[in-house]
């Protein structure tokens, strides 16, 4: 081999194992990711890449993506949250690419001490390729096209347009949620979730640890929706976002994703460390994220807030508050008086069994502790007529949604025994369901289905 053959094999050999340039959007074997290198997206919104949040000396770094094109750091995802490496004279992290298709983060002078990776079974028997999207999604997929591992399927405190949160019911305890920060500088594990649970299917919670602090209104049925910018903020604007909202069940899970409609701003889904689950959008104009929505908004949206039989009352001026169901009373009217809620309300009059009939309470915020009954063609009849026959149920709803989008009509029929929690009146009746309560001697001419 002469001279000039043998240096361009070395100058070759080099690049190969040369960092990536800020122009790649992909891994692959042989050319690792270090700290002061990104990988950017085909499209430019996204960067991959090492980041310090506290500014910590030495640095404590974590692999994450964030918005490339804003210049506020806005970190979507982190995959070692557990385990920061350090990097120092001694120890530099770096990301890699194996032939058997795992991204694998390591300290590159420790023995390759491994602080993450992915566990993907492929057998190498083709060469893998890790590409970012321009949805901010990092995925390994194979020579052949084949997706092997997203890092939209492992969500941390934030939940971007086209990704998904679902429970599966196939597989009970493995609830996926998202998982706030620890702190504003701390990408850890920290103590608030927001997500579904598979106990109690077709709702969403919002738990701080083990508690739960809010809960949404059960999914009744609706396929898909969108939401415009001036509901979000009560604020008429020009242009605005449009967010479309999709839910989607079948027999092993249900799940919820969302869109935007074209020409939107960046918007995205954000569990914050001190608990507030928001949708926040960016303005170009302030050069900041504003928060579109927040949850819980005010006292009155949390978890049982107005006791057993309270319900909180959206449209109440000139803030939410407490009021008791029709046909009941506050349990201690001095604590209620007060502001005090917890006690919760009581019947005026007592049940007489079987007897009573029930009073149409429309534009409601379901209580909690439901069960489904029926099949999926149970009418609004049958509906009535299990819960009329069953005394120990306190009450029933009925979903009947048509929807092309789910090849035909999903009916639903809610009941509910026991002492009715967490139930509201909706602000402005939008989204709210029409709730049938059990009362002594009530009058139900002029009940109307839902």
């Amino acid at each position: 081999m002469n001279s000039r053959a043998l240096a361009c094999c070395v100058i070759a050999l080099i690049i190969s194992f040369l960092p990536l340039s800020a122009s790649d959007d992909r891994i692959v074997p042989g050319k690792p990711l270090f700290p002061g290198n990104t990988i950017i997206s085909d499209g430019g919104m996204f960067a991959l890449g090492f980041f310090n949040p506290s500014n910590s000396t030495p640095a404590k770094l974590y692999l994450g993506i964030w918005y490339n094109d804003i210049p506020e750091l806005t970190v979507v995802w982190v995959a070692n949250r557990e385990t920061p490496a350090n990097n120092t004279t001694s120890s530099t992290p770096m990301l890699y690419l194996t032939n058997t298709s795992n991204l694998v983060l390591s300290d590159s002078n420790v023995d390759n001490h491994v602080l993450w990776r992915t566990n993907n079974a492929a057998l190498g028997l083709s060469t893998p390729t890790a590409v970012l999207l321009n949805t901010g999604n990092l995925i390994i997929r194979s020579s052949n096209g084949t997706m092997l591992w997203q890092s939209f399927e492992h969500r941390t405190d934030t939940l971007l347009p086209g990704m998904k949160l679902r429970i599966k019911y196939s597989t009970p305890g493995t609830d996926e949620r998202l998982v706030s920060w620890k702190g504003p500088s701390d990408p850890s594990r920290g103590r608030f979730s927001y997500g579904g649970d598979t106990g109690t299917s077709l709702q969403i919670f919002l738990w701080d640890d083990k508690r739960v602090m809010a809960r949404s209104a059960p999914w009744t049925g609706l396929q898909v929706t969108s939401i415009h910018e001036q509901q979000l903020t009560g604020t008429r604007t020009v242009g605005g976002i449009i967010m479309y909202l999709a839910f989607v069940t079948n027999g092993e899970e249900i799940y919820f994703s969302y869109s935007l409609s074209d020409g939107s701003p960046h918007t995205r889904l954000v569990l914050g460390y001190a608990g507030e689950f928001q949708i926040q959008s960016w303005n170009n104009r302030l050069l900041s994220w504003a928060v579109l929505s927040k949850w819980p908004s005010d006292e009155c949206n949390l978890y049982g807030y107005c006791g057993p039989y309270g319900y909180c009352d959206g449209n109440a001026a000139p803030a939410p508050t407490c009021k008791c169901l029709d046909g009941f009373e506050p349990a201690n009217m001095e604590e209620w008086a007060s502001g005090r809620f917890i006690a919760g309300c009581r019947r005026k009059e007592r049940l007489n069994g079987c007897g009573d009939n029930f009073l149409a309470l429309t534009g409601m915020k379901l209580p909690d502790n439901f069960t489904l009954v029926g099949g999926s063609k149970t009418t609004f009849e049958e509906c009535a007529a299990e819960c009329n026959r069953n005394c120990s149920c306190v009450g029933y709803q009925y979903a009947n949604v048509s929807s092309g989008w789910s090849g035909g009509d999903v009916t639903m029929c809610f009941m509910w025994a026991g002492e009715l929690v967490d139930t509201g009146k909706v602000r402005g009746g939008i989204g709210g369901e029409t709730f049938y309560l059990r009362l002594a001697g009530m009058d139900t001419t002029g009940d109307k289905k839902s």
